[in-house]
């Protein structure tokens, strides 16, 4: 009990500090833009795009798989890419997720939402009162599957989760991304996990963490029925990528002797495994990965804090050296009472105006709480 208490505590306290130091640099640039003379929106958005260094031009939403661009002046390299699949009634917490990436991130990000058609106009709604913020653009996309195996692709897991697996073929122009699940929380910038991209070898296209740290209560080495990566697998749900490697590269397998490029190896995958995988697509990443070890980089569970790290005792060393960077709350834990330190975090960002006008001018003349 005690253990269970102490590691409720680390979550608790990471994602507190972390929603607490946000707070303070954005009152920071707040007084500074005042005594400069500038508007309130300009120095929230010096703050989220530069810390407090740089400017450029507002953000607004963008149309059915097209981007809305906005002169935001950088490098091509300067700017970040994320993606996320929403389906069904995960809108609430694909906004909260963007939320907590925009509150600390410093770099461009740009955000590529794949939903379904009915979920756009309420992405479109809830986005547009981001429009005075700097450096942040996103585009909206319909859920496509390839072919006539659309069905199967569909309903391989949750709905639409396997259309991740087509990014890099989907996204052409996007040299790199990072792949989030809806219940993803950043308490630290995106810029963090974006900068293992240079930690890449040669041989690496993608980065993921481990499935589980303790193998007794492992699931792929105890249950699995198909190959995986490692000794106990890994967990997409935050997946960094190099997709011009991933498109160019060509993968081993294990049935046939030639090695298959990302878009034609998928299919075959699913058709001789589909009987023996429980996990949808991360079965079949780790199916990938475990013929081609070498191309993965594995970063620790930090980067992908999971209930199954605390709900058995504490089995994250690193997040209990140096906090939790990335929350992920699968398992619905954030909509109920089951980790009350995972639900604490999500509804400190879900209900905050941190990312809304009316809440900078608010916090400008002092009657801004910073939640709802």
């Amino acid at each position: 009990m005690r253990r269970y208490l102490r590691v409720v505590g680390l979550c608790l306290a990471c994602g507190f500090c972390s929603l607490l130091y946000a707070f303070s640099q954005l009152a920071v640039s707040l007084e500074e833009g005042a005594a400069g003379g500038r508007r309130p929106q300009a120095a929230v958005v010096s703050w989220l795009a530069d810390g407090g260094r740089g400017t450029g031009r507002g953000a607004g939403s963008a149309g059915p798989g097209r981007t809305g661009r906005y002169d935001m002046k950088t490098r091509p390299d300067e700017k970040m890419h994320l993606a996320v699949v929403a389906c069904g009634e995960r809108l609430e917490e694909t906004v909260t997720m963007l939320k907590s990436a925009l509150i600390f991130s410093i770099k461009p990000l740009h955000v590529h939402i794949f939903a379904e058609d009915q979920l756009h106009d309420s992405f479109k709604d809830r986005l547009a009162s981001w429009s005075f913020l700097r450096r942040f653009d996103y585009s909206l996309y319909p859920i496509t599957f390839p072919g006539d195996s659309a069905a199967d692709w569909k309903k391989l897991f949750k709905p639409c989760a396997s259309q991740r697996l087509f990014l890099p073929l989907i996204l052409k122009e996007v040299d790199s991304l990072l792949y989030v699940d809806t219940d993803i929380l950043f308490l630290r910038p995106v810029d963090d996990i974006w900068s293992l991209l240079k930690k890449f070898n040669s041989t690496q296209i993608a980065a993921m963490a481990p499935e589980h740290e303790e193998p007794r209560i492992g699931w792929y080495n105890r249950f699995a029925r198909h190959p995986y990566y490692g000794r106990t697998g890994v967990n997409s749900g935050v997946m960094l990528m190099n997709m011009t490697r991933m498109r160019s590269k060509y993968f081993k397998n294990d049935m046939t002797t030639a090695r298959l490029q990302w878009g034609d190896i998928l299919m075959p995958l699913l058709k001789k495994y589909k009987l023996n995988i429980t996990w949808g697509d991360q079965d079949l990443l780790n199916i990938v990965f475990s013929h081609n070890p070498e191309s993965l980089f594995v970063f620790p569970c930090q980067w992908n804090y999971r209930p199954d790290h605390c709900i058995y005792g504490s089995n994250c060393r690193e997040a209990e050296e140096e906090g939790v960077f990335i929350l992920h709350g699968n398992r619905g834990v954030y909509h109920d009472d089951k980790q009350p330190a995972f639900r604490a975090v999500y509804e400190a960002l879900r209900n905050c105006w941190c990312l809304t006008a009316s809440a900078v001018s608010l916090r400008r003349f002092g009657g801004w709480s910073g939640t709802d």
